[in-house]
């Protein structure tokens, strides 16, 4: 019997290949926002994110909810967001927190926001 070795002066077995698994879930829904705070705006709109954090991650349908700030621009903010369908992606958008975020957001930012389907996650 013959062992494959991977290179490298330990001369470890190879390990064996990993299989990827499909997503659990029936039809979750991603959201990921890009938002770049307009001039003099980056604290208010931090504040604005952080208020939607408590409130949307207590949404029945929502299943990841975080903030993320790109490392070389300061006011520039990632919003990562996960949902376990549709219905629960309407029942955000319905909500006071969120119809709150949409009256003050165009003053605060601009704003990418891209919905997305899962094809395979791991």
């Amino acid at each position: 019997m013959s062992t494959h070795l991977t290179g490298g002066a330990l001369g470890r077995p190879a390990a064996a290949p990993t299989r990827k698994r499909k997503i659990a879930m029936s039809n979750p829904v991603k959201i990921v926002a890009i938002l770049a705070a307009r001039p003099g705006k980056a604290s208010d709109l931090k504040a604005l994110l952080d208020s939607m954090l408590a409130p949307s991650r207590a949404e029945p349908g929502n299943l990841r909810y975080d903030l993320w700030r790109d490392q070389s621009d300061p006011a520039r903010f990632v919003l990562d967001e996960l949902y376990a369908d549709d219905d629960a992606v309407a029942a955000h958008r319905a909500s006071a927190h969120f119809q709150r975020y949409l009256s003050v957001i165009s003053d605060l930012a601009e704003r990418i926001a891209v919905t997305l389907d899962p094809v395979f996650v791991a």
